[in-house]
Parts: structure tokens; sequence; C-alpha cells
């Protein structure tokens, strides 16, 4: 096997950086939810004010998956987290190593940056991920339950008067 190239993403990504977000919403069966752009990734990867960062992984030049992450923040450390929103891994190339290099690059990024925490979400049937996740040292966050808000109901709450 090739060796494998871990590296910041860069503009001129967007494309392969889609192409991987459609695959994954294919992957936990939500398809058609995917409305981002390349333009959109531009914008929020590498724009003035970018808040989100993207690494990847390239097996002889192609890439074979992709990290995309944010800095949250912990009131009760006073320091950033880094909170890993997708993690994926080309079909072909999972049980390679791939998966493992990102995270290993992402706690790279997180202590360079002095970060107290990294996080993420797992669906609850990717049980795969979950064993992948507990070999390299994380734990499931108990007594949390994932709660959001989207759409129409952000709307809605924007225009309910304040108490």
């Amino acid at each position: 096997m090739t060796s494998l190239v871990i590296r910041a993403a860069q503009p001129g990504d967007e494309a392969e950086i889609l192409r991987m977000i459609r695959a994954l919403a294919d992957f936990e069966r939500e398809p058609d939810a995917v409305v981002a752009s390349e333009a959109m990734l531009a914008d929020n990867l590498f724009g003035e004010g970018g808040h989100v960062h993207a690494h990847l992984a390239e097996r002889d030049g192609r890439a074979v998956g992709m990290a995309l992450w944010f800095l949250n923040y912990s009131t009760w450390t006073g320091r950033s987290g880094l909170y890993l929103e997708d993690l994926f891994v080309d079909p072909g190339e999972r049980r390679s190593g791939v998966a493992q290099s990102l995270m290993v690059a992402l706690a790279q990024e997180a202590m360079a940056r002095g970060c107290a925490r990294m996080d993420w979400a797992v669906l609850d049937w990717n049980t795969e991920a979950m064993r992948f996740y507990e070999r390299i040292g994380a734990r499931r966050s108990e007594g949390w339950q994932p709660w959001r808000l989207e759409g129409e109901a952000i709307a809605r709450l924007a225009l309910t008067d304040r108490a």
C-alpha cells in the first residue's frame, strides 16, 4: 500500500470535500440532505472570517478521507475545544489507517491550539464507528443528549418576544 498524506485543506479542495460530504450523507441515510455548495465551503473554509477547518487524507494524490472541524468553547475549562463535525473515509480505504491518521492529526491540532478536549457525535446505529472511537481512547459522554434547533424552528424562535 502506498503512503498516506494528511494535510490541511486548501483552496481548490472544495469539490473533493463536497464529494465526501455527499458520500457521508448517503452513508448516514440522508442522501438528499446536503445543500452545501463548493462556494459555501470556500467561504466557510477559506474566506475572511472563515471558521471551519478541514484535514484531507490523500493516497497517491487522491483524497480518500476528510475530517471537517471547528473550535468550540468550554466555560468550565476556560479553553477552546475542537469539535469534529464530520469524519469520512472512502469505503475502499476503510480499515487501512486513514481514520486513525486523521484523528491523530486532529489531536495534534488540538494540542497545538491548547484545546481542552475534542468532541463529536456518532449515530446510534454506527457501532463500527463507536468501536473505532473506543479503540483510540474516546468515551461516550454519558448523560448528555444531542439537541438541535433548525430551519423554521429557528425563525419562529427569533420572532418570539423576549420575556
